[in-house]
């Protein structure tokens, strides 16, 4: 039986929210878990994101708890700032008939803005575990009477390491409280999370949706690593592209894409964690209205953040998770519009394309680089629309007068023409077309590549990888084989726990937290262990790191 939001039980105040909002029946999770919610139950929450999960823990905390109140009735952890206000938004915008106080704490904010506003008292506060640590050392918050707990996208606060932050904060809480927690995956360590501070918690999974729609049309390019740039800016240049939006693993990357991209004459900007919360939405608002066609990302940033479906995405970089990739070009083809989703793969990522198509259950198609003359013929079709439109519609009696006088000097109607359309097309010569270096790959043949028999394409994949030459950083001695051994100039003197370590390498680089091996602080600096295949990215993404609020330099050991 399909339920309304009324027959679930919500309050008055709430449901007026509700259909202000124009939600007319809850989503599965919702109507799963709303009802145990409002019953008192503890609930462990399997799904993904875009499910409806805040609605499903905020309705019934509204509902429930006495708002607004004296004290902190209610907490919600989140991996990252982003979240952390489209969570406090979303929550503020179901109990503004109520008067709920809802305040968002995230690392960024000033320590003395986060301090005023929980003296003026909050109901409802939202919460990154690092910067909630850092207040509770500093005693200036009190979570002694919370009865409402959520772990929001818990899967993703142990990726980025922040679970003994998570459990710090668990064992500050009073014991007798009510939680949910809502997570995509469901790991050993968040089960035992789990078992170790939820009460006979109910498991409600709802299945994954369908991984992505057949209106998106998916292709790859197979690129040099040094050629990225170059191979997108061709394809920005040929597609029929209305908003694009480019994801990068690290913020670092993205800032840089977006300086690379407008310096190639394409209108582009970024957001990033760097960005104040003013010009992150400075940004977004001229890529909501169509003033900005180019919008550079990370995952961390897109996941939380209001962005409109687009025609196009493309992977500059692919994702770590098979669930980001799809994450990422669910923002396309929308509503049943066709959408593109465009990925470079460099050759080492052969095999993790392979597994990822496994993933999705459909095959992407490999696609060749415009050539140079396909640029110069989509320049040359752009350039006549453009001039025929202004033959058309444009008042030219102005123009006719300056032609005469040439005319009249002695210059023929084609000397004139010439010289106009050169002079018209001086920004577009301007603007090279990059190099785009070749890949070699051994034994690639076009009846290899046609083949569509799962088995022998999986062998071309594996060939691909296997011949594609290139020179890795060498192993270190006593370090496991795979890994890099890298330095930071930080230690115990400054209380940096391991947790530190993998929240900040996993935040400022992209890499999963799990990937990241062994660590050992010393009194003044620091070793850790991370793939070596994304040595270079670590270390990129550390040039802007901080830990415990102080700069962190990264090196080879």
């Amino acid at each position: 039986m399909t339920h309304t939001f009324e027959s679930l039980g919500i309050r008055p105040e709430v449901l007026r929210a509700i259909a202000d909002s124009g939600y007319t029946a809850p989503t599965p999770i919702q109507e799963q878990t709303i009802p145990l919610l409002l019953s008192g139950r503890d609930v462990l929450g399997q799904a993904q994101t875009g499910t409806g999960k805040t609605a499903a823990f905020a309705l019934p905390m509204l509902t429930r708890f006495e708002i607004p109140s004296r004290h902190i009735v209610a907490l919600v952890l989140t991996p990252t700032r982003e979240l952390a206000m489209q969570v406090s938004n979303a929550i503020f915008h179901y109990g503004q008939y109520m008067g709920a106080r809802v305040l968002p704490i995230y690392g960024g904010q000033s320590y003395e803005r986060q301090h005023r506003r929980l003296e003026k008292g909050a109901d409802v506060v939202v919460a990154t575990p690092g910067r909630l640590i850092d207040l509770l050392n500093q005693r200036v918050i009190d979570l002694s009477h919370v009865q409402y707990l959520v772990l929001d996208e818990a899967d993703e606060m142990l990726r980025m390491g922040f679970i003994e932050d998570v459990e710090t904060i668990l064992r500050a809480l009073p014991a007798q409280r009510q939680t949910a927690l809502f997570s995509a995956t469901l790991p050993e360590e968040i089960r035992r999370i789990a078992r170790s501070y939820m009460t006979d918690p109910e498991q409600v999974t709802i299945a994954k949706q369908t991984m992505t729609v057949a209106t998106i049309e998916q292709r790859y390019y197979l690129v040099h690593p040094d050629s990225k740039i170059p191979a997108l800016s061709r394809l920005l240049e040929t597609e029929d592209m209305q908003s694009a939006l480019i994801f990068t693993r690290t913020r670092a990357d993205s800032a840089e894409l977006a300086d690379a991209l407008l310096k190639r004459g394409y209108l582009a900007d970024s957001i990033s964690g760097d960005l104040s919360q003013d010009a992150r939405e400075a940004v977004l608002r001229r890529f909501r209205n169509g003033d900005l066609p180019i919008l550079v990302a990370t995952d961390v940033v897109a996941r939380g953040v209001d962005i409109p479906a687009v025609s196009h995405v493309f992977n500059f970089d692919m994702p770590q998770d098979d669930d980001d990739y799809v994450h990422r070009i669910g923002r396309t083809g929308r509503a049943g519009r066709s959408g593109t989703a465009i990925t470079l793969v460099t050759p080492k990522e052969l095999r993790r394309l392979q597994l990822l198509e496994r993933f999705i259950k459909q095959t992407i198609t490999r696609a060749e680089l415009p050539r140079l003359e396909d640029i110069r013929a989509r320049r040359d079709a752009k350039f006549v629309q453009k001039l025929e439109e202004l033959i058309i519609s444009a008042d030219n009696a102005d123009s006719e007068a300056l032609v005469q006088q040439f005319l009249d000097n002695g210059y023929t109607i084609m000397d004139v023409a010439s010289a106009a359309l050169q002079l018209a097309r001086m920004d577009e010569m301007e603007r090279p077309v990059d190099h785009v270096k070749a890949v070699y790959i051994r034994d690639e043949r076009p009846d290899r590549r046609e083949r569509s028999d799962d088995r022998r394409r999986g062998d071309r994949f594996a060939n691909d990888a296997r011949n594609y030459r290139s020179d890795g950083p060498r192993r270190d001695r006593g370090v496991e084989a795979g890994m890099t051994r890298l330095t930071l100039d930080i230690g115990k003197n400054d209380n940096i726990r391991p947790a530190d370590v993998v929240g900040t390498i996993a935040s400022y680089s992209g890499i999963p937290g799990k990937l990241i091996g062994a660590i050992r602080i010393k009194d003044d600096f620091t070793t850790v262990d991370v793939p070596q295949d994304t040595v270079e990215q670590v270390l990129r993404g550390m040039k802007r790191a901080k830990m415990r609020g102080k700069a962190v330099k990264a090196q080879p050991a």
